[in-house]
């Protein structure tokens, strides 16, 4: 049993359209390419992707969206890498030791060069963890800062670059990667939209047929 759970966050989008000879309520489900299916043991319901290797539970790790003019996903700027990494060993420590990846010249972990060091049931995370929940609240949870230094082009929102982390007792792992794609944009519904179109298509049918059915009585 690990020390991790990840909360899971559930967006759905739900649409109801008035049909005049149904009278019954559509739902509609939106899908997206890569979307990972829902299951009963589901471990990042995040941004990020999620590995296991030894003892180390690895969660929500993603390339950092850039908030501040220090990071920029242009190519050869800098971007923080986000992460959880859990110890579920109640024994033994282990050490973060390094990560590398395709997608950068180089890779700064913490402030010190050697890694950093997971003690048993204890996390390391690193970026922005929101969304991300221990199971226990009292395991410590270390913050440091990892950064991919001039980053290629590859590095773009919506795609994903290959990063390698290795511990010193656990060993190597590798991760596909997503990149942020940053703050969601509010979308403009109008009439002309095929899904609106219809809901207001299906509104005008119902007066219609109130004022025709108002009209038969008067008579």
């Amino acid at each position: 049993m690990t020390a991790f759970n990840a909360a899971t966050t559930h967006r759905k989008t739900r649409l109801w359209a008035t049909a005049l000879a149904a009278g019954a309520a559509l739902t509609l489900t939106a899908c997206g390419s890569g979307q990972i299916s829902q299951t009963a043991q589901q471990v990042s319901a995040v941004n990020g992707n999620f590995a296991d290797v030894g003892d180390i539970s690895l969660r929500n790790v993603h390339v950092v969206y850039p908030q501040s003019e220090e990071y920029s996903i242009e190519p050869g700027g800098k971007v923080e890498l986000g992460f959880v990494a859990v110890n579920n060993s109640a024994t033994t420590p282990d050490r973060l030791t390094r990560i590398s990846t395709t997608a950068a010249s180089s890779v700064t972990v913490g402030k010190e060069p050697g890694g950093s060091e997971i003690a048993p049931l204890t996390a390391l995370g690193a970026g922005a963890p929101a969304g991300t929940e221990l199971d226990d609240e009292q395991i410590p949870l270390q913050m440091i800062v990892v950064e991919l230094n001039s980053i290629g082009e590859e590095v773009r929102p919506g795609l994903t670059v290959p990063v390698t982390f290795t511990f010193e007792e656990a060993g190597d792992v590798e991760v596909l990667v997503p990149v942020d794609a940053g703050q969601v944009l509010p979308r403009d519904v109008s009439t002309k939209s095929p899904i609106e179109a219809e809901a207001h298509s299906a509104e005008s049918s119902v007066v219609e047929t109130q004022v025709e059915e108002g009209a038969d009585g008067n008579n």
